[in-house]
């Protein structure tokens, strides 16, 4: 079986599981440094209900799109993907901005809730901030995989959940990372951590630039029609475009005989990097420019340089 979509799930659970979890370990910290251990309690609700709602925003949108067919079915998923590839793009540059202020920013942000003298303002304020927290990382989860995977009915078993799978073990991992440092006292250098797999971010949310503009190139295909005589519908083979809104351009590699999409290693390749045996102008073009457009914008940020005036961190 097949588990290879599990992977970059997996990956990106983990990178942004990690973030929520040491949000939730700095909330911890400072409230047992401060005595107030006894407000734990809504710490872990926040992450709870943060978890709560991202799981049902990803049934959701998994439902939505698993609803549709074809023409629609395709652009949804392309329209998920632009969404995820946004997302993911401006959370990886904030956060790697933000990371030398975020544990004073949490600081600051439990202060301001325990300056209530009301023990149930207090227990709402560290609700909101861990909800928030986690339902930021969930939400930015949801949409990628909402964008790029959906269970494969051609996969038997538990392999058609395999990107299901992928963020169970992310989560776990994350919370794995999170006890190991504020609970044992592991010591783990977050900030290569964090480097490391903010360059795997890159190059996956740079596979799904590829994948998405595929999925906008289906859309614009009819693989069926309506058969006026027999009054059902009768797929074509093979499918037929429609009058272009769309196109990928002319086909520019062609790697099947060599590196084959659908069989080992080059299948981890696709699920995890957007590889595919054939490309086509469009998409190369689209690589190339996002790549080396987020390479340029990720290692300036690690610089400490500004990107965007909007992004300044707060201090």
């Amino acid at each position: 079986m097949d588990f290879s979509s599990a992977l970059p799930t997996f990956l990106i659970v983990l990178r942004e599981g990690t973030e929520a979890t040491l949000v939730v370990g700095i909330v911890l910290a400072y409230l047992s440094k401060a005595n107030q251990s006894f407000l734990n309690k809504w710490v872990y609700l926040g992450a709870l209900a943060g978890l709560f709602v991202s799981s049902v925003m990803g049934a959701i949108a998994q439902k939505l799109i698993g609803g549709f067919s074809g023409t629609i079915y395709y652009l949804c998923k392309g329209i998920f993907s632009l969404a995820a590839i946004v997302m993911l793009s401006w959370m990886l540059i904030w956060m790697t901005q933000q990371a030398k202020t975020l544990r004073f920013q949490v600081q600051a942000s439990v202060e301001q809730a325990l300056r209530s003298n009301e023990a149930n303002k207090v227990g709402w304020g560290l609700f909101t901030l861990i909800f928030v927290a986690v339902l930021r990382e969930g939400a930015e989860t949801v949409l990628f995989v909402t964008g790029s995977f959906n269970p494969d009915p051609t996969q038997s078993g538990l392999a058609q959940y395999a990107p299901a799978m992928g963020c169970v073990f992310g989560i776990m991992a994350a919370i794995a990372i999170g006890l190991a440092i504020f609970r044992f006292g592991a010591k783990l250098n977050i900030r290569i951590f964090f480097q490391v797999l903010g360059i795997v971010l890159i190059l996956i949310v740079a596979g799904l630039v590829m994948t998405s503009l595929a999925a906008f190139d289906l859309a614009n295909t009819i693989d069926k029609v309506f058969n006026t005589a027999t009054q059902s519908y009768e797929f074509l083979d093979p499918p037929q475009k429609v009058i272009s809104w769309f196109s990928l351009g002319r086909q520019v590699t062609d790697t099947s005989s060599i590196l084959p999409a659908d069989k080992f290693p080059g299948i981890v390749l696709a699920t995890l990097f957007g590889y595919s045996d054939k490309l086509y102008a469009t998409q190369i073009v689209a690589y190339c420019v996002f790549l080396s457009t987020m390479i340029v914008f990720y290692f300036r940020s690690l610089a400490g340089k500004q990107i965007f005036p909007f992004l300044k961190a707060q201090r």
